[in-house]
Parts: C-alpha cells; sequence; structure tokens
C-alpha cells in the first residue's frame, strides 16, 4: 500500500513474469482506459485530439495509456507530420487481434448491462441483420461451451497453473465436496 498526499492508495499488482496467458494480458490491457482507446482504435480513431475528444479524458492519462498501448506492441506510433511534429496511433497485429475480445465484452455488456436496450450492435455488411458473435472451435466449427471443452494445462504450465486446473477439475467431478484451494508462492 502506499501513502500520497495523506490518501492511502493501492499499488496495483504485476502480472509480468505469471504463466498464466490471462493474466499475462491483463498485464497490457486489463486497465479500463486502455481497452477504451483500442476500442476508438477499432472506430478509426488514430489521433490524439480523437481519442481525447471521444474519452473525454485527461492529456497526461491517455499520453501513459497510449504510451503504455505502444509499449505493449498493440499500437503502433507513426509521425503524420513534420511542423509540427505530430503523430497518429494504428493497430498492429497483436492490437487487431483484441477485436474478438471488444466482440465479447460488446456481446456480453448487451445481454447483462443494457437495460435500456442495446446501444451497438454488430451486424452483417450485406444484410444489414445483427449477429450475435459466438466463440467457436477452428478445428470443426463447433461453438466453444462448458459442456464439451476444458481448460487444460500446456506444455509450459507452471506448478500453480497445474494446481489450479486440478482444483476446478476435482470441483466439478464431485460437486458437492469443497476442495481446498492449494495455496501458491509466486506469480501462477
Amino acid at each position: 500500500m502506499l501513502i500520497a498526499s495523506g490518501e492511502m492508495t493501492m499499488q496495483r499488482k504485476s502480472f509480468e513474469g505469471s504463466k498464466c496467458p490471462i493474466a499475462r494480458s491483463l498485464e497490457h490491457v486489463g486497465e479500463w482506459w486502455s481497452i477504451l482507446i483500442l476500442r476508438d482504435a477499432f472506430y478509426g480513431m488514430t489521433r490524439f485530439d480523437e481519442f481525447q475528444k471521444s474519452l473525454d479524458i485527461a492529456p497526461n492519462m491517455l499520453t501513459r495509456r497510449l504510451n503504455g498501448l505502444v509499449d505493449s506492441g498493440l499500437l503502433e506510433r507513426r509521425q503524420y507530420s513534420d511542423r509540427p511534429p505530430r503523430f497518429e496511433y494504428v493497430l498492429t497485429e497483436t492490437g487487431r487481434d483484441f477485436r474478438p475480445v471488444l466482440l465479447a465484452f460488446l456481446t456480453w455488456g448487451n445481454k447483462h448491462f443494457a437495460p435500456e436496450g442495446l446501444s451497438v450492435i454488430l451486424s452483417d455488411v450485406g444484410t444489414g441483420k445483427t449477429v450475435d458473435p459466438v466463440l467457436v472451435d477452428a478445428a470443426n466449427g463447433k461453438p466453444i461451451n462448458l459442456v464439451d471443452h476444458r481448460i487444460a494445462a500446456g506444455p509450459a504450465a507452471s506448478e500453480g497453473i497445474r494446481r489450479r486446473i486440478a482444483f476446478a477439475a476435482e470441483k466439478r467431478s464431485v460437486p458437492d465436496k469443497k476442495p481446498d484451494f492449494p495455496s501458491e508462492t509466486g506469480n501462477a
């Protein structure tokens, strides 16, 4: 915990050394401003003033978030004017690969947090019909679900990840049993 000007603030934990791909991903995009900047980049915004106007974000915060997304390889900073020097921020391949995550947020938010109705939808360009995105297995085209699919430890899984997955499997196999989650040390 840090104390700044008489107030207590929590220091953000870093997941950079984690073996968990979700934790590592959050290290790069877990802060909500970053996700909204990526959303706006998919809308076609590239310039600082466009992001600032859209998000109503303080310039210093926007600078930090844009620099973080550039450092993480999700955006590329390109100069578009010499006098005065001006830059734009464009999605990289890594940034473009974040689109399914944003679409999942869109679908989830529309389903659970839009009591007034849908304000943003995904639609088919040819027909104009609303599209309901689902996660599918690329090999067979079948939707991913909790009945037919399970998370499994990969070849590079840490001991902590293996324990977490084993814990989940044990809970599924005996629903009434409450296994003790093994304690972990470090970032697993």
